[in-house]
């Protein structure tokens, strides 16, 4: 069995709930494209703290953001979005995970992605990292929709070059 990775392209990273939902990946009925758009929302919390969490919310299906979620996200990001950055295509430490459109992000499967029914882990490669960043998702068989159930794409990567003293 060969490991599938997608590529997504946006033009622009999406403002809020509404604009996510516009997207054509906001379907969901891949768990790509759900955990595509994590990442999108992820990218708006230096901007606006809710509208990163009402997008997770609509991501999470049934299930909303619980306030431990709130809490690691405010202790990962606060002054460290180039973690969020660092997986779109084109970012590196070297030039401070600047992104450029059209926004690019990869996701990938391995041969252990899905371990059981209605569950998929994919993978996302971050630039200033040397290994891969999870996204755990779960179909909602009613709906046929993938949700994300937790994701691990905040661990620390290397800093900008810029911010490096050991640069």
């Amino acid at each position: 069995m060969d490991n599938k990775s997608v590529t997504f392209s946006f033009d622009s990273l999406p403002n809020n709930v509404a604009e996510l939902q516009a997207l054509p990946e906001s379907s969901l009925d891949t768990p790509f494209k759900t955990a595509a758009l994590v990442v999108l929302a992820l990218a708006r919390y230096e901007a606006s703290q809710q509208d990163t969490i009402d997008m997770l919310n609509f991501l999470k299906g049934p299930e909303s953001v619980n306030q431990f979620q709130i809490q690691f996200l405010r202790d990962r990001l606060s002054g460290k979005q180039y973690k969020v950055n660092s997986f779109f295509e084109g970012t590196s430490p070297e030039n401070g995970y600047q992104m450029t459109a059209p926004y690019k992000i990869t996701v990938s499967e391995n041969p252990y992605s899905y371990p059981e029914a209605n569950w998929a882990t994919l993978w996302l490669k971050s630039s200033g990292a040397d290994s891969m960043r999870e996204v755990k998702l779960r179909c909602k068989p009613s709906t046929g929709q993938w949700f994300m159930v937790d994701q691990m794409l905040l661990a620390d990567i290397r800093v900008p070059a810029a911010s490096d003293p050991w640069a």
